[in-house]
């Protein structure tokens, strides 16, 4: 049985489905080639960051807007359109939130999240309810991978993070949380990570049989309705 008894998880990417691609492949009427332009030179992954970082929306598009009059428009629906950018929750990855609950595991959430738009999502997802706390970067002015933001979690809602397994989709910030001592799982689907958390011993290998057996049933379910 491992020691690691906390489990510590990003939201956007690993268990609600973000992407402002899910917005501007309408708005470009699925002109990707013209969409990619503008999300790597308009409404820039860096210039969001600045959002999650606590800039206010207002002043952000203000600026973006002087700068690409003519992009008006676009730069405008990526706040007042905010909810079309998720398409729902990574049920997944839900599921094995739901297990981890289940099993009396202490839930937290670390979320590059911008205060104005997370009460959205809060809103929408029943499931951020099961966590005991929850840090979002656009309330404390830090975003990962900055340590302090780690340092700041850990502290406010005192894990131990020799006890705590951290999962996030994107590899630098697993990174930086690993080096604050906790163990870090690089997200890159609900099976892996399932398979990891039952290593550990955070999750039961009869979950996994068991959640295996009702994916399996399912499939054969569809298979037989498609006959």
């Amino acid at each position: 049985m491992s020691h690691r008894s906390v489990a510590v998880f990003d939201l956007g990417g690993v268990l609600i489905d973000w992407n402002p691609r899910y917005l501007y492949r309408k708005l470009f009427h699925g002109d990707e080639a013209a969409m990619e332009h503008f999300l790597a030179t308009v409404c820039t992954t860096s210039w969001n960051l600045q959002q999650d970082a606590g800039r206010p929306f207002a002043e952000a598009c203000a600026a973006l807007k002087r700068e690409h009059p003519a992009q008006t428009e676009f730069i405008d629906a990526w706040f007042h359109r905010q909810a079309e950018m998720v398409t729902g929750p990574i049920m997944g990855t839900v599921n094995i939130l739901a297990e981890l609950r289940a099993r009396g595991v202490p839930l937290y959430a670390l979320s590059n999240w911008s205060s104005e738009t997370f009460p959205i999502a809060r809103r929408r997802f029943e499931f951020l309810e099961w966590f005991q706390g929850i840090l979002i970067s656009g309330e404390v002015g830090l975003v990962k991978p900055d340590p302090r933001i780690f340092q700041l979690f850990l502290e406010t809602h005192g894990v131990n993070p020799l006890q705590a397994v951290y999962v996030d989709d994107l590899k630098h910030n697993a990174d930086a949380a690993a080096a604050q001592g906790m163990h870090a799982i690089h997200f890159t689907g609900p099976a892996a990570l399932r398979s990891e958390l039952v290593n550990l011993g955070l999750l039961d290998l009869d979950g996994e049989i068991e959640h295996g057996t009702r994916e399996r049933r399912l499939n054969a379910e569809m298979d037989s309705s498609n006959l």
